[in-house]
């Protein structure tokens, strides 16, 4: 257990760092959102475009990965949302949020940084394809969701406008570089390669010390019964639904490539507290109370799910051995 303390307690004591700079005023919120832009704009497209760059064309990608976390996460989604709605006799918008927070994980901010620690081979795979399941599938869809839900019929033009958005997007932009490089077999100047590793490096501890800093000032009183629900489908409910897809696809033959360290990698991202941008989003449908006190729950509950689950998953981590 003490191998496994190792290896959260420096990804959460990042985050408290972040928490308590903000919490006593050497940092504020606007210093907060410069820090996360520089993350979202810079270093993680940097480290995703390195990740992909500079390796063979066709190493990343996996079908078997994508299926299992686009499906898996889907049926959060859906159990999620209905769980809310008719379970809970939610409105559709707020049943449409507490799934977003239920289904979206944070591959990012928090994710990598732990499949760093434990699987450092796949790590780089497995958050560009968790970004990309995410971006292509899951957020379009929730969004489509939600402004149906606010006007009160099916918003295609929101959809496409969502789609639209993805080439803007400096991940996805990154990804696409990242795969046209490698497939072309590019090598690039020594300066720009290095420049690429200078952000690429930046990346973790950053993107973790803002998250603990947007959690600072945070409260989730008088909200337990909206809030509770969604950390349970977080940290509970999606890792099951990914485990549950993991052994039907085992079941019925298995994927090509996708082994035992790419399987509990994507139970590893399901297992993450929700996206960092979960609270940016809700804000524009007036539901940022709910889901900042639900990612402060979840991100301080998931020190004790994720410790439980490495702990469960101890023979497939190389790291432990």
């Amino acid at each position: 257990m003490l191998d496994i303390l190792a290896i959260t307690g420096p990804i959460y004591l990042l985050i408290a760092l972040g928490f308590a700079a903000t919490q006593w005023g050497t940092f504020d919120k606007s210093d907060l959102k410069t820090l996360g832009k520089f993350v979202i704009q810079l270093a993680l497209p940097a480290l995703l475009f390195k990740a992909l760059s500079q390796n063979k064309w066709g190493d990343f990608f996996n079908w078997g990965y994508c299926l299992v976390y686009g499906m898996g996460s889907l049926a959060t989604l859906v159990l999620g949302y209905v769980w809310i709605r008719k379970g809970q006799q939610q409105s559709a918008l707020v049943s449409t949020f507490s799934a977003m927070g239920m289904s979206c994980a944070n591959s990012g901010f928090v994710g990598y940084p732990i499949l760093l620690l434990v699987l450092a081979t796949v790590a780089p795979q497995a958050l560009a394809m968790n970004i990309m399941v995410e971006n292509l599938l899951i957020l379009p869809l929730l969004l489509f969701m939600a402004d149906t839900a606010v006007q009160g019929h099916a918003s295609w033009k929101t959809l496409h406008q969502s789609f639209k958005n993805l080439f803007k997007n400096p991940m996805i932009l990154a990804i696409a570089a990242g795969l046209l490089t490698a497939y072309l077999s590019l090598q690039l100047p020594e300066v720009l390669t290095r420049s690429v590793n200078f952000l690429a490096q930046s990346c973790s501890a950053l993107s973790l010390f803002v998250i603990g800093g947007s959690l600072a000032g945070l409260s989730f009183k008088g909200m337990g019964g909206k809030v509770g629900p969604i950390v349970l489908g977080k940290l509970i409910l999606q890792p099951l639904m990914v485990w549950g897809v993991i052994k039907l696809v085992l079941w019925s033959g298995g994927i090509s490539g996708f082994d035992a360290p790419l399987q509990t990698a994507v139970l590893l991202s399901a297992a993450m507290p929700m996206m960092g941008i979960y609270t940016t989003l809700a804000m524009k449908y007036h539901q940022e109370a709910m889901s900042a006190a639900a990612m402060l729950l979840a991100t301080v509950a998931s020190f004790f799910t994720l410790s439980l689950l490495l702990w469960v998953c101890h023979d497939a981590l190389p790291v432990l051995h």
